[in-house]
């Protein structure tokens, strides 16, 4: 596995090279820059590596201008003394952020995510430097997996697992199988929407989207609205409006 590293402390790439090296001795760094400007001219003038350690304020201004500058396809694990970029690092190839100082089993945790990442999306492990970005944006292949955060870990959760996903304070939740609760990366539930298989996902309302596997049971309302129950827990009652009760019919026999 090729790394580059982008940091602008020496004595902290240092201890990345080292905690790498510790890591899996098949990695191997293969170059360190540490700004901006030097790290577009390596980009510029190399191959892509396989995977990117990039530290996020760096000497000549914050390293989402990289981005910018050129085209980066293989996937990126922030590093930085921050949260408050945490959501701006996930508009780009990121798979992780770290937050300094980093640990070995924090940075091991990282590089088996991306090892992971690559088998799932590679099967064979090979040429996987254009796959991966697509998991991270949208994409018009039904998705297997989804991008989650717990406080401020991530992890991806399969979507055969998500008995339900729902909006509320414009964030957008997903709860699974086990009944537990994340934070889904996706802006909206309309864009959520067009990248899950619609066999088995249903568009509820304005507010849910629902797994046809999790339903346990619904019934008819007055006015022709449908109550729909699931074998998980919700904090409220999921209805179906009149105009959409004819194919949530059609779906739920179908699905």
């Amino acid at each position: 596995m090729k790394v580059l590293i982008v940091e602008d402390e020496r004595p902290a790439s240092e201890n990345l090279v080292e905690e790498l090296q510790a890591i899996d001795d098949n990695i191997s760094v293969v170059a360190g820059c540490s700004s901006v400007d030097e790290t577009v001219r390596w980009l510029n003038k190399n191959p892509q590596p396989d995977l990117i350690l990039m530290d996020i304020q760096l000497s000549d201004g914050l390293s989402f201008n990289i981005f910018k500058a050129c085209e980066i396809t293989c996937p990126v694990i922030f590093t930085t003394a921050y949260d408050k970029y945490l959501s701006q690092a996930f508009e780009y190839s990121s798979i992780d952020y770290l937050l300094k100082p980093i640990s070995q089993d924090k940075l091991r945790g990282a590089i088996r995510k991306y090892k992971n990442l690559k088998s799932h999306f590679t099967g064979n492990g090979n040429n996987h430097s254009s796959l991966l970005p697509d998991y991270l944006s949208n994409h018009d292949r039904k998705r297997s997996r989804i991008l989650v955060r717990k406080g401020v870990e991530f992890q991806t959760v399969r979507i055969e697992d998500a008995g339900y996903f729902f909006t509320e304070h414009k964030l957008i939740f997903l709860v699974d199988k086990e009944n537990r609760k994340y934070m889904a990366e996706k802006s909206n539930l309309s864009e959520l929407e067009e990248e899950l298989d619609k066999n088995i996902f249903y568009r509820a309302n304005r507010k849910y989207i629902i797994n046809a596997n999790y339903i346990k049971r619904f019934k008819p309302l007055e006015r022709s609205k449908i109550s729909v129950e699931l074998t998980l827990p919700v904090n409220e009652e999921i209805i179906i409006s009149q105009e959409n009760s004819a194919s949530f019919k059609k779906w739920i026999g179908e699905s």
